[in-house]
């Protein structure tokens, strides 16, 4: 008997034939054999609407009491769910995360896990019902009700199969695994049998929105295999799991691209210790993450700085960048919205030189202007004009011969 944790996303639960689909699979896993827990995200779009209705009460909402309502889209589906399966047959029970007593920080909107209380499901197990459990929220130590931000559900299903020390975690959604790149935007994209944790953080912090990166954090810290999957068909999907010696020779494993950044540049900055410190510490207290980061050589005492930030914090980040750039005195502060970031991923990389060149030559061949690069071991990222991000997605996709099925990683 193995215990699994099955995490459905909005896309799974939208209306009551798809939450009868999944408790039809539910079911299934247990009639194999399997102890089963669920969490289950908001119907698709209801998040979104109670967000909307938050926006219209006043301009900057109380984030507490944005929690409380965008968490009641959860209630909903997990109590749907949980009366579908009891008509199936199948003993079950919802839980919000206050219940389950899923405890987090007190960042509202954006909270991250500290504890899970896991004797509540434990006891549901033990007695053969199937706990299901609301995922992308949970519970301050005050007792507010918190949320984990976009893609939380991911992040609640593996901490849970983490508490739990869980088999194996599904994560169901509505693609049938983790491909070399957006098959919207490249058809050629190929699906992988099998990728590295460290893959998976670098293709979802770079854009890739099949999983959520604190999901894939969690796992890769408790080593809990995910197994990303289509809830709308029994094919196989991916294996996020610890790297193997067979899938070392894959070189690139794939394209990521994300659209949803912008750029921001202080123009002769003082060169002087603690001037960066000064710029970033207003940003880290708003908590907004800051990803590539580009200084100019000195010269003349001066220097140029250059980041990115998500575009949903572009506004603030750029009222706070032009308070502190008038407090040192720096010339100007340049913004564009206009860009997109390419990135190649794989962690054979780290033993291949050359890996750049090609990339840079693949993209130069087309004319592509790169405006910013940044590189780790196992990704190189490059900011470009946002007209040219998806031809950059397929120039390189093809150059590195990922549209080839025999490079998968089986």
């Amino acid at each position: 008997m193995a215990l699994i944790v099955q995490k459905y996303g909005g896309t799974s639960v939208a209306d009551l034939n798809r939450i009868r689909n999944v408790a039809r699979r539910v079911a299934k896993t247990r009639q194999e054999g399997n102890e089963v827990v669920v969490v289950v995200s908001a119907m698709a779009g209801e998040t979104d609407r109670l967000l909307q209705l938050a926006a219209q009460t006043g301009e900057n909402p109380d984030l507490r009491e944005v929690d409380n309502l965008i968490s009641t889209g959860e209630q909903v589906s997990v109590a749907l769910l949980a009366l579908t399966l009891n008509s199936l047959g199948v003993p079950a029970k919802s839980f919000l995360g206050s219940q389950i007593r899923i405890i987090t920080d007190n960042a509202f909107g954006k909270a991250r896990i500290q504890k899970i209380e896991v004797q509540r499901l434990q006891k549901e197990l033990k007695e053969g019902r199937v706990p299901v459990v609301a995922g992308f929220q949970g519970v301050d130590h005050e007792g507010n009700i918190t949320t984990l931000g976009r893609g939380g559900s991911d992040t609640t299903g593996v901490a849970i199969a983490a508490a739990l020390q869980a088999d194996m975690c599904e994560i169901y959604t509505d693609v049938d695994g983790v491909y070399t790149t957006d098959p919207n935007i490249c058809p050629e994209a190929q699906k992988l049998a099998q990728i590295t944790y460290d893959e998976m953080m670098e293709m979802a912090s770079l854009g890739a929105k099949v999983l959520q990166i604190r999901s894939v954090e969690l796992a890769k810290k408790y080593n809990v295999p995910i197994h990303v999957r289509s809830s709308f068909s029994d094919k196989p999907g991916t294996i996020v799991t610890k790297e193997v010696e067979r899938m070392e020779k894959v070189l690139v494993s794939g394209v990521t691209y994300n659209k949803n950044e912008a750029r921001i540049t202080i123009v002769r900055v003082p060169d002087k210790p603690g001037i960066a410190a000064r710029i970033f510490n207003p940003i880290s207290e708003a908590n907004i993450v800051v990803d590539m980061i580009i200084q100019n050589s000195s010269a003349d005492g001066y220097t140029d700085l250059t980041f990115t930030v998500p575009k949903a914090d572009f506004k603030k980040t750029l009222k706070l960048v032009k308070k502190t750039a008038e407090e040192i005195k720096a010339q100007e502060v340049l913004a564009d919205e206009n860009i997109a970031k390419v990135s190649i991923v794989g962690a054979g990389m780290v033993n291949h030189p050359g890996v750049a060149a090609k990339m840079f030559a693949a993209l130069a061949k087309e004319n592509i202007n790169i405006m910013m690069i940044s590189t780790s071991e196992i990704k190189i990222s490059c900011v470009v004009e946002a007209k040219y991000g998806e031809l950059a997605v397929r120039v390189l996709h093809k150059a590195f011969g990922l549209e080839k099925k025999e490079l998968k990683k089986e």
